[in-house]
C-alpha cells in the first residue's frame, strides 16, 4: 500500500481510538461540569418531542446494526444456519429503516434549531461542527448501505472486508488492504466516521455515554407534609400571604 493508504487505514483508525479515549478522560476529569446535552427543552418542545425520540431510536438500531455487522464474523452466522443472502436483507431491510429514521430525526432536529430563535441562540460553533460530522458520517454510512445493496455500483459484501478490517484494528494487526478492497463509499464513511471519533470528545455528543445510573440507588426523598399531621412540632398550615400587621 500507499504511504496515504497505511495513514488511512492502519494509522487514523488509532489516532480516533486514542483521541476518543484520552479525550473522554480529559473531559471528565478537568471539564465534569459541562459533560452535558446542554438542552434547549425549554426553548421548544413540540417538535423536540418527534425529531428527538426519532433521531435517538434510529441511532440505537444504527449502532446496534453496525456491532453485529463489524464484529462478528461472517462464519458465526453461517454456523447458526443464517444465509448470506437472509443477512443481507435483513441487514439492508432493518438498517435502511433505521438509517431513514435517524437522518429524519437529525433533519428536524437541525430545522429546530436553525428556526427556533432561541435555540439558535444557544447554538455554539462547537454544535455547528458536532452537526456537520454527524450529518455527514449518517449520509455517507446510508450510501455505503445503498452499495452494499448494489444500488449504488455493484452488491458488496462488507463482512469479507470492512468487517474484518474493523476486527484487524481492534487485535492490534491492522490489515488495511482490506478496506482497500471495498468500495470508495465504504471508504469515505469510514474515514468521516473516524473523524468524528476524533472531535467526539469536546463536544456535546459526550451525553451518550452517560446514563444515570446512581439514581436506580439513590435514597428515596422524604417530604415533610404542610397540614401539620404525623410531624412532630411543625406549625400549623397557613395562607400563601399574610397580612402584615404594623
Amino acid at each position: 500500500m500507499s504511504s496515504t493508504n497505511v495513514l488511512l487505514w492502519s494509522v487514523l483508525p488509532y489516532i480516533a481510538i486514542s483521541s476518543f479515549v484520552i479525550g473522554l478522560i480529559w473531559r471528565f476529569k478537568y471539564d465534569k461540569f459541562n459533560w452535558t446535552t446542554r438542552s434547549s427543552q425549554i426553548y421548544e418542545g413540540k417538535l423536540l418531542s418527534i425529531a428527538g425520540p426519532l433521531f435517538h431510536l434510529g441511532l440505537f438500531a444504527v449502532i446496534g446494526g453496525h456491532v453485529v455487522g463489524l464484529l462478528v464474523p461472517q462464519e458465526f452466522t453461517d454456523s447458526l444456519g443464517l444465509s448470506h443472502q437472509m443477512y443481507h436483507l435483513g441487514a439492508i431491510s432493518m438498517g435502511g429503516a433505521a438509517g431513514i429514521a435517524t437522518l429524519l430525526g437529525i433533519s428536524l432536529l437541525i430545522y429546530r434549531r436553525r428556526t427556533t430563535a432561541m435555540v439558535f441562540a444557544q447554538t455554539t460553533k462547537n454544535d455547528k461542527t458536532m452537526y456537520i460530522f454527524l450529518m455527514a458520517t449518517l449520509l455517507a454510512g446510508s450510501a455505503a448501505t445503498l452499495s452494499s445493496a448494489g444500488v449504488i455500483g455493484e452488491e458488496h459484501n462488507y463482512r469479507e472486508t470492512v468487517g474484518p478490517w474493523v476486527r484487524s484494528i481492534l487485535t492490534l494487526s491492522p490489515n488495511g488492504e482490506l478496506m482497500m478492497a471495498s468500495p470508495i463509499a465504504f471508504r469515505v464513511h469510514a474515514i468521516v466516521a473516524m473523524s468524528l471519533f476524533i472531535i467526539w470528545p469536546f463536544t456535546r455528543l459526550v451525553h451518550s455515554l452517560s446514563a444515570p445510573v446512581g439514581y436506580l440507588f439513590r435514597p428515596s426523598i422524604v417530604y415533610r407534609t404542610r397540614d401539620g399531621r404525623g410531624v412532630a412540632g411543625s406549625r400549623k398550615a397557613r395562607q400563601g400571604w399574610e397580612r402584615v400587621k404594623y
